[in-house]
Formats: structure tokens, C-alpha cells, sequence
């Protein structure tokens, strides 16, 4: 048995084309001859065939003239003048659809090869049965060109629907699917198209060809685009490989690093080289993660130690200063003991002596946090005849 794809694709669409009225620069004119025609109706009869008489019955049931299709049917429904090429309306419906089918590729397939004819004969075979299988899809041209690298099929159809409401008879794929049996929704023309490729499938197997999987569809372009499309695959795929080879080299060097990853807690001693006294010392984790600690806790109480004796500092000059003038106002008041005081300077200085009182409390507790960080001694060593001298706090 031997081996070939099969390709069922969208066409793009043009009847001048397709029946050489132009000619591509891919044709071999010697070559046209060979060409076999299925159906050539052109497109505006194959319409007035299908929808005229459901047009005309739409219309009598209209009671309103401005509701009536006042054109042919083609015209109300794309805006235009029939033609070769495919037309959209406004509701997404096209004028026609086409499928190009293939089987095989130029290199086992082709022109100057020995199965050109074999897949020719499977093609012809597939086309033959085409509308019976499709009663929706009302074919009114299929060519199979013979002229170009490989054999292939276009076959053009309009999709024919019918209605409850409206026009009974429509241009409509969706409800042509459905009515011949390939359900509702997206997945409708898949599931047609891949029934249709089984049928292919089939014709290959009885003329001794195994199919392969489908090959995936070049849609609307056309050979240069498609080309170009696989040129540009082509350096992708080659730039991923690259790529591929540098994750592959970048996931070694991680690999190697992972191995040299030592963790902490498998460590028992602790080698620290060039020391303050110039020799290898080890040490114990233990003693390792005491001496860290330390560390830590000397850091933080510098930093707090420097930053309590800045306040302190001032609380102590104030504090000093304020005892001198106490003394100096309690001087005052033995000399005037004996002597005449004004009420007022009496009760001025009486409010002083409670700001003083104030203030001492102020001192005892201040007094406590000096003890609380050990720092009594340093107080006394600034502390002389009730001032405060200058205090390097470096």
C-alpha cells in the first residue's frame, strides 16, 4: 500500500480561475487540455434555479409592498450584480463556498510522477458522488485541474436552507448542515468535513492508497503567501531548536551548580580562613551560629546605647543646671527669711520650688532607665558640682 496525504481545504473562491478564463503563473498551458470539467453553471442561473420560485412565494404572502424583494434574490441579498468572486453580506452569509481537495504531493504525487494518474482516477471517483452525499450544497461548478503540480479538485456550491419563517427556501450553511444531519454550532462544518474526508479515505484504500493525516490548509492564500508561510515556519522551527539547545546547555550549568550547593545544616565544622590572626580556625556550628548571634546583639546595642545616651545627655545638663538654680533660689529664701517678702514673689517662688519637685521626679525616673542599661557610673563621672560637663558620645 502505499502512503499519501490527504488535503481538504477552504478555496479561495474565483470562478475565473477555476475555469481558466485567468490564467496563473503556476499553469502549463500544454497541459490544459487535461483539465476535466464536472459542472460550469454560471452563477446567477444556478440562484434563479434555487431561490426564484421562494422568492416569488414570499413575496404573495406580503401584504405590505415596502416588505417585498423587489430584485432577484441575489441582489437583495449581497448588493450586487452576480459575480465571479465570493460575496459577504451583512448578516456573514457568502455567495458561495468553495473546498479544494487533494491527494498526495507534488513529490509522489505530481506531474512527472508514476501516480499522477492514480490519484486523478480517486479524485474523479470522490467528485462523482459529491451532490448525492451533499442535497444541500447545490454544486454548480467542479473542475479538476490536471494543468498545475499536482492533481486537485475546486468544487463550488451554494448552500440551500429551509425556513419556517421568512423566506422558506434561503442561502443558508448553517441550517444545510443541520439538515443533513451534522447537527447545530461551530463544530457543524468540521464534523462535515471530516465525513467527507473518510469517504476520500475510503476511495484511496480500494485503489491501494493508504492515507496519511490530513495535511493542514493554506485557506485563501495563495502559492507565493503559502510559500512564504512555510518559509517563515521553517526559521521558527530553526530558531526553537537553537533556543532548545541554549535552555538545554543553561539547565547543565544549573545542574552542576545544584550538586555544589552546600546546605548549613549538614555542615558539623565550619573552616574560616584568613583570620584576624592569620591562621585557619575551625569551628563548631554551635559555636558558629552563637558567635553570629553575638554579633547581632553587640550591633543592635551600640545602636541603641549611642542613641539613649544623646537623650540622656540632655536630660542630665538640664537636670543639673536646674539643681544649681534650686540651690541658688533656696540661698535666696534663708536671706529673706527674717525680712519682709511681697506675697506675689512668695508665691512665684513657690511655683518654682513645685517645677523643681517636678523635675526631680522627672530625675528619679530617668534615674531608673540610667540604671536599667548599667549606665549610673557614667552619670556620676559627668556629673560634678551640679553641672554637666561636654559628653563625647563617640
Amino acid at each position: 500500500m502505499k502512503q499519501k496525504s490527504i488535503s481538504f481545504c477552504q478555496g479561495k473562491g474565483s470562478l475565473t480561475h477555476n475555469n481558466r478564463e485567468f490564467i496563473a503563473e503556476n499553469v502549463d498551458i500544454e497541459r490544459m487540455k487535461n483539465n476535466i470539467t464536472f459542472v460550469q453553471q454560471p452563477i446567477a442561473e444556478a440562484y434563479e434555479m434555487l431561490f426564484a420560485e421562494s422568492t416569488a412565494r414570499y413575496n404573495a404572502r406580503q401584504k405590505r409592498s415596502d416588505r417585498k424583494i423587489k430584485t432577484i434574490y441575489y441582489e437583495s441579498l449581497f448588493g450586487c450584480k452576480s459575480c465571479n468572486t465570493v460575496r459577504t453580506a451583512n448578516d456573514k452569509r457568502k455567495s458561495f463556498y468553495e473546498d479544494v481537495v487533494q491527494i498526495g504531493m507534488k513529490d509522489d504525487s505530481g506531474f512527472n510522477t508514476d501516480d499522477v494518474e492514480l490519484v486523478a482516477d480517486c479524485l474523479k471517483e470522490y467528485m462523482a458522488g459529491f451532490q448525492e452525499r451533499n442535497p444541500n450544497f447545490h454544486v454548480f461548478n467542479a473542475v479538476l485541474h490536471m494543468d498545475e503540480a499536482t492533481p486537485h479538485l475546486h468544487i463550488d456550491y451554494i448552500p440551500v436552507g429551509h425556513y419556517k419563517r421568512g423566506q422558506d427556501t434561503q442561502n443558508g450553511i448553517a441550517q444545510a448542515l443541520k439538515e443533513m444531519g451534522y447537527g447545530e454550532g461551530k463544530q457543524a462544518i468540521a464534523r462535515w468535513r471530516a465525513s467527507e474526508v473518510e469517504v476520500l479515505g475510503q476511495i484511496c484504500e480500494e485503489h491501494g492508497i493508504t492515507p496519511t493525516e490530513p495535511q493542514k490548509s493554506r485557506g485563501t492564500l495563495t502559492i507565493p503567501e503559502y510559500k512564504e508561510q512555510i518559509h517563515k515556519a521553517d526559521e521558527l522551527a530553526q530558531q526553537n531548536e537553537q533556543a532548545q539547545a541554549k535552555l538545554s546547555e543553561t539547565q547543565e550549568i544549573l545542574a552542576v551548580a545544584e550538586k555544589k550547593k552546600v546546605k548549613l545544616s549538614a555542615i558539623d565544622d565550619i573552616e574560616v580562613k584568613e583570620s584576624l590572626f592569620k591562621k585557619n580556625i575551625t569551628l563548631s556550628k554551635e559555636d558558629y551560629e552563637n558567635l553570629a548571634n553575638l554579633a547581632k546583639k553587640y550591633v543592635t546595642s551600640v545602636r541603641d546605647n549611642k542613641k539613649l545616651t544623646a537623650q540622656n545627655a540632655e536630660l542630665l545638663k538640664k537636670i543639673a543646671n536646674l539643681e544649681g538654680m534650686i540651690a541658688e533660689k533656696n540661698k535666696t529664701l534663708e536671706k529673706y527669711t527674717h525680712s519682709t517678702i511681697s506675697r506675689s514673689f512668695i508665691k512665684a517662688e513657690q511655683q518654682r520650688i513645685s517645677e523643681v519637685d517636678r523635675l526631680k521626679r522627672s530625675l528619679a525616673k530617668a534615674m531608673a532607665v540610667i540604671d536599667s542599661y548599667g549606665l549610673s557610673d557614667v552619670y556620676e563621672n559627668y556629673r560634678v558640682n551640679g553641672t554637666v560637663r561636654n559628653i563625647n558620645l563617640e
